[in-house]
């Protein structure tokens, strides 16, 4: 059905509308990402979700952000409390996404109208949305479905209550996670951490302890602990004779309070951040805590890799999101906001910025949710497939290149605002303190990086790679495409020549490149996704992801990119202006009878 250019005027601002509505690009995610039997339920769930994201959660996030949790850790007695305080419309919030929508149970538990649970990659595009909202409150509801992956993996049935609780859609019953890695020694490292797990006395055990469960007493200091106050938090910890080192950590469960008190732990006290305000994080320490064991001892850091790929595709979701809302509001300004005897959209500089940044975007979403449709082959097929090995690559870079865009793309939608984009009660300045944390949280982009170089080692991970990318250049076949592919296809051998001269390299050389490695990753398979669903789209009767995958050429792989006498005038006609910046409809035959605009134009 074709489609008139967005009407962004029509906004006052990226509040007060429809999420679903004015965001084509994750519309089109959608399209790709649910099977064909839960298309028009996901579509009905996503369209309502976006309706009271944008008209209720989105007010009550900036309310949030304005009265961030406290943290009462003692009573007026000097006892031990750990009581955070939480503005009210955080309830709402939560009992919207928990309870109304089942971000945390439809992936578990088959939702109202349907036989079946959806697939994984369902919570992380529902986070998207939610991410449009309010990036901090995100944090916890991507933990409490990341704790309950684990628990779903890996318990052995002894916390099956905390696994429920966790994926309930009853909001007075529900409860969320969280994931306490971080150690003041360690970082990163976390095979340096040293928080104590020793075997619990009986005697001493809560009756609120599951009753098959094995109960250790934690000892130790949590540095960064996002969802301070999580009932169902996680935490690595090493039990007696344990050896050195990751292979050495065990993994449990850590109940906020045990028989309605305080669990033998001290919340110290709340992190100032910059952003993510709604969600507090805090230190806290271990003084005897009561935990459970997940699964075997000593397993525990392979336990909580499961989380962390899930963690950091949240993370490239949530980079997405900032990525899109703040476009939102950019588009909404230049719409509006006239200068010089015209609303800047009009200005030439001015659209080529918004059709780059939309492109941005569609990249980043295309890359994200690639890698999420992976993880969900990789649970249908296991270990041993080529999604498995695809999955752990791509996701890794997801999180890198995504995080890095978003603090790029936040940080000029609110020029585009001009002053007020940087004046508090302004979303670009939310999101622009929110994004910030991005390249922190789930890894710093060296570490990820690294992590690029271990999934080419262990998992062969290139082996995979290289045909999955050649079937999709090779599929591509409409005339306005294929020269488009014979740049990525360059950039493509340039790519398995780097990978085969790192082979012959030692490893600190090998090092020294992974972040440039992983930086052409991006773009190569970037590339071959938008030219394949651009190929695709042409076939149902649609092109205009072609001119994003052109745009994304452009600016990835064309040496004229560089230069500025060329003639290149993509982003300056009304044409490209209206169809990649406001998404109206292309028709395919128009890419092949228009004339190119040359430098006399």
């Amino acid at each position: 059905m074709a489609t008139d250019p967005i009407d962004y005027d029509a906004l006052d601002e990226a509040a007060d509308c429809s999420y679903w509505e004015y965001d084509p690009t994750l519309r089109g995610v959608a399209e790709r990402l649910y099977p064909e039997s839960d298309l028009n339920w996901a579509r009905s769930r996503l369209s309502e979700f976006g309706e009271v994201l944008g008209h209720t959660v989105a007010h009550n996030a900036d309310l949030i952000d304005e009265n961030p949790p406290e943290l009462h850790t003692y009573d007026d007695y000097g006892e031990v409390q750990n009581h955070v305080e939480y503005h009210p419309k955080q309830f709402e919030n939560e009992r919207i996404t928990y309870e109304e929508f089942g971000l945390s149970h439809d992936v578990f538990h088959a939702p109202e109208g349907r036989d079946e649970p959806l697939n994984i990659s369902h919570a992380l595009l529902m986070q998207t949305y939610l991410s449009y909202a309010d990036q901090g409150f995100t944090c916890p509801a991507s933990m409490t479905v990341g704790a309950a992956i684990v628990l779903d993996k890996f318990d052995d049935g002894s916390l099956s209550g905390f696994f429920q609780q966790l994926t309930t859609d009853d909001y007075d019953d529900h409860i969320e996670g969280a994931m306490f890695l971080t150690e003041k020694q360690g970082g990163s490292d976390v095979g340096a951490n040293e928080t104590r797990a020793e075997p619990a006395d009986p005697e001493t055990v809560s009756d609120d302890a599951p009753e098959d469960a094995e109960v250790y007493r934690l000892y130790g200091e949590k540095w960064f602990c996002s969802n301070i106050d999580g009932q169902g938090a996680l935490a690595l910890a090493r039990t007696p004779d344990a050896e050195e080192g990751t292979a050495g950590l065990s993994l449990f469960l850590v109940p906020h309070e045990v028989d309605g008190e305080p669990n033998g732990q001290l919340y110290r006290r709340l992190k100032d951040k910059l952003g993510t305000l709604s969600v507090p994080t805090g230190e806290i320490e271990f003084e005897g805590a009561e935990a459970y064991l997940v699964g075997e001892e000593e397993r525990g850091f392979k336990y909580m890799a499961e989380m962390m790929n899930y963690e950091r595709l949240s993370n490239a979701a949530a980079s997405v999101s900032a990525i899109g809302r703040t476009l939102l509001a950019a588009k909404v300004r230049a719409a509006d906001r006239e200068a010089f005897g015209d609303v800047i959209q009009e200005y030439p500089l001015m659209r080529r910025d918004l059709v780059e940044m939309t492109v941005d975007y569609e990249a980043a979403a295309a890359f994200t949710f690639e890698a999420a449709r992976l993880m969900d082959e990789r649970e249908a097929e296991g270990d041993e497939s080529e999604a498995y090995r695809l999955m752990r690559l791509l996701i890794p870079i997801a999180k890198y290149r995504t995080a890095r865009m978003a603090v790029d793309g936040t940080s000029y939608a609110m020029e585009i605002l001009g002053g007020n984009g940087y004046v508090s009660g302004f979303v670009t300045e939310r999101f622009f303190r929110d994004a910030q944390v991005l390249p922190i949280w789930e890894g710093p982009s060296n570490v990820l990086s690294l992590d690029v170089l271990r999934a080419l080692e262990r998992e062969q991970a290139a082996e995979s790679l290289l045909p999955y990318v050649q079937e999709k250049l090779d599929a591509v076949e409409h005339p306005h495409l294929e020269p488009l592919a014979e740049e990525v296809e360059a950039a493509f051998t340039d790519l398995q020549r780097g990978l085969g001269a790192l082979a012959g390299e030692d490893g600190d050389y090998a090092q020294y490149q992974a972040k440039k490695l992983a930086d052409l990753i991006f773009d190569v398979v970037t590339g071959a996704l938008l030219l394949e669903q651009a190929q695709d789209d042409i076939e149902r009767g649609e092109a205009r992801r072609a001119l994003v995958a052109e745009g994304f050429v452009n600016t990835r792989f064309r040496d004229e990119s560089r230069h500025i006498d060329s003639g290149e005038r993509f982003a300056m006609t009304d044409e490209v202006f209206d169809a990649v910046a406001r998404y109206a409809s292309v028709e395919p035959d128009a890419l092949v009878d228009a004339p190119e605009p040359t430098a006399d134009d």
